[in-house]
């Protein structure tokens, strides 16, 4: 039987698991090697932590299942998946990144990756145009997310795949502020999908990891081979707090996306405040009229924590020109609008009328 998202949200792709003691809850196997009886791999396939756990396989199979993907790796963070992803590459291949993206991979493109040789290009993914104007004989990638961090830009994920496709390059989506609930880019044409399972996969700010998702079984077995040599692997105790986190993904969704509408309204309402940006899942990003401004609400805020994850069950308020994006050039912040009156909000699944009218008392204070 072929269940529902929400169903296999709770129990996988199978509904009997195969411990032998009929746990209901998958058990953590916190055991860095398993013990063999002959000569050759363990039978059941486990040998070794870094290589392969049963907590950590059950984690993935989920996760392979939400995202319809063919294989699915974990690790022991989203940057950790982020910088294997870059092992795929080559010196003299040529990339091409979204140019909003998350502060840390732009400090890995620039500060880390930059000895290996690639050539990367920043461009705008979301003018199909400017991205097929920029794909070149030698591209072998391009890289984007969609929504992106923080400016909520949308990239058509079908169009993407076919400027890649036509190349013969691939394409990178990640996946993280829409997760699998809302969106499933390997249905779309992408080839790889990146999560930060820190964030709504896992729900509940208590865990850090990270997925690769593969479109076909030639890339599962390549990450699959960079993450046991790199040994960045997703440990079993973190793997069993995703999993118990992924049981409530559907409704957290539904929760986060309902809150940020009705925050979203309110925002729109406040005269200082200048622009929302606004792209679906629980995430707004909004402009106020003044750093001074920001600033007020930050120190000001009661319920919503200043702090710089995002997609828990706590709402988050996040102050990206600092916080997430420090790394970024100052000309490209300035292009992309990354400012210091911008703040990014994490709705979280509180009552939406306290949210608000913490946001409230909070602006009060910040004009006074």
């Amino acid at each position: 039987m072929k269940y529902q998202f929400d169903t296999r949200c709770i129990h996988g792709e199978n509904h009997r698991t195969e411990d032998a003691n009929y746990a209901v809850s998958y058990p953590i196997y916190q055991s860095a090697c398993f013990s063999h009886l002959t000569t050759g791999h363990n039978p059941n396939g486990f040998d070794y932590t870094r290589e392969s756990n049963p907590t950590r396989a059950y984690l993935e199979e989920a996760i392979s299942s939400l995202e319809h993907s063919s294989d699915t790796v974990a690790f022991s963070s989203g940057m950790a998946a982020i910088a294997a992803t870059f092992e795929l590459f080559r010196p003299g291949d040529h990339i091409l990144l979204g140019e909003d993206l998350y502060g840390g991979v732009v400090r890995l493109i620039d500060q880390i990756s930059s000895k290996n040789g690639y050539v990367t290009e920043y461009v705008d993914t979301t003018e199909i145009q400017k991205l097929r104007a920029a794909v070149r004989p030698d591209t072998r990638a391009i890289y984007l997310e969609t929504p992106s961090n923080p400016m909520m830009r949308v990239t058509d994920i079908q169009k993407a795949a076919e400027a890649a496709h036509e190349a013969g390059a691939l394409l990178i989506v990640d996946n993280t502020f829409m997760t699998p609930y809302f969106q499933n880019p390997i249905q779309e044409g992408a080839d790889i999908v990146i999560h930060s399972g820190t964030k709504y996969l896992s729900g509940h700010n208590d865990t850090v990891c990270g997925f690769l998702c593969s479109a076909n079984r030639e890339l599962g077995e390549r990450f699959r081979l960079i993450s046991k040599t790199i040994g960045a692997t997703l440990g079993p105790f973190e793997s069993w707090l995703c999993l118990r986190g992924l049981k409530t993904l559907a409704i957290r969704m539904e929760r986060h996306r309902s809150n940020a509408l009705k925050v979203r309204e309110w925002l729109m309402r406040q005269k200082a405040v200048q622009k929302v940006y606004y792209a679906g899942s629980g995430m707004i990003s909004f402009e106020v009229d003044s750093a001074a401004m920001a600033e007020g609400i930050l120190k000001n805020i009661q319920l919503i924590i200043f702090a710089e994850s995002l997609g828990g069950t706590e709402s988050l308020l996040t102050y990206p020109t600092s916080q997430t994006h420090p790394d970024v050039p100052a000309e490209q912040k300035e292009k992309l609008g990354i400012s210091d009156r911008l703040l990014r909000l994490s709705v979280g699944i509180e009552n939406p009328e306290d949210i608000i009218r913490d946001l409230e008392q909070a602006f009060e204070q910040a004009l006074e």
